[in-house]
């Protein structure tokens, strides 16, 4: 059976969303009966693995996971702890890498921070969007939505999407498009598994690091005449169509590409 992008893309981000609240469900109602008094007492050692316990359950009878991934929730939180004590490493180090992981993603993978557009940025955008007709702009690293949702506010007629590969951020984009009403979409998902033909304008804030291959993939995909634009980085060897410098609190440079 033949699966479309779109829904093999969807099932992986459902997936691992469905493993992110497996391991979130057992950790609550672990440290919920830690804190509990209970006819015997438990340790932080029994804490981890009746998590490990109730994630594996949960995982296999709730969300009919495979066994082996009840096997990998079961020993995840016990493996970490043992990590923890032979390392003797704080545990605040693990607490900071899951706030990281939520906030930032994967971002030893993808080299890219979380950046946002300042205001002048929005304002520059939407004077370089059509006025007069519908258009579809995506937003590539789109943060927690501010720059889409201001611009679907300024420029209603359009349509507006965001990918965005850390959890935190593109639930709270998410939650402003719920709340703005507005044409806005996001997704969870990586930019390099998004079809960039149907956009009439792709705009980038990432860093040095992915735009040479970005270039290659909006080169490949683009339409003829939709236009390429990055806030601040530039593609290396590739001379931008047009530059905008913005008078902000970093001095930003948009280029411009206007794909042939």
């Amino acid at each position: 059976m033949l699966y479309s992008t779109e829904t093999c893309q969807h099932s992986s981000s459902e997936s691992l969303l469905k493993k992110t609240l497996v391991v979130l469900l057992g950790s609550i109602l672990a440290t919920y009966l830690l804190g509990t008094t209970l006819p015997w007492p438990i340790t932080l050692l029994h804490a981890v693995w009746l998590q490990g316990l109730i994630a594996a359950l949960a995982s296999y009878y709730l969300l009919h996971m495979p066994v082996w991934w009840a096997a990998i929730h079961l020993l995840f939180f016990p493996a970490l702890l043992s990590a923890t004590l032979v390392l003797n490493l704080p545990a605040y180090w693990y607490l900071a890498g899951f706030i990281t992981l939520l906030v930032f993603g994967r971002i030893h993978r993808t080299r890219v921070p979380l950046f946002l557009s300042s205001g002048e940025a929005v304002d520059a955008l939407a004077r370089l969007l059509p006025q007069d007709r519908q258009f579809k702009l995506i937003d590539l690293g789109s943060g927690c939505g501010g720059l889409v949702c201001k611009l679907a506010r300024m420029l209603p007629h359009g349509s507006y999407h965001g990918i965005e590969t850390a959890v935190l951020p593109c639930w709270i984009s998410k939650l402003r498009a719920l709340l703005s009403r507005q044409d806005c979409q996001f997704k969870w998902e990586s930019i390099w598994q998004h079809d960039l033909s149907g956009y009439d304008v792709v705009y980038a804030y990432l860093s040095p690091v992915p735009m040479p291959r970005l270039w290659e993939k909006a080169r490949r995909e683009m339409r003829p005449g939709s236009l390429f634009i990055s806030n601040t980085f530039t593609v290396p060897g590739i001379k931008p169509d047009r530059c905008i410098r913005l008078d902000d609190f970093s001095s930003t440079v948009l280029y411009i590409w206007r794909i042939a």
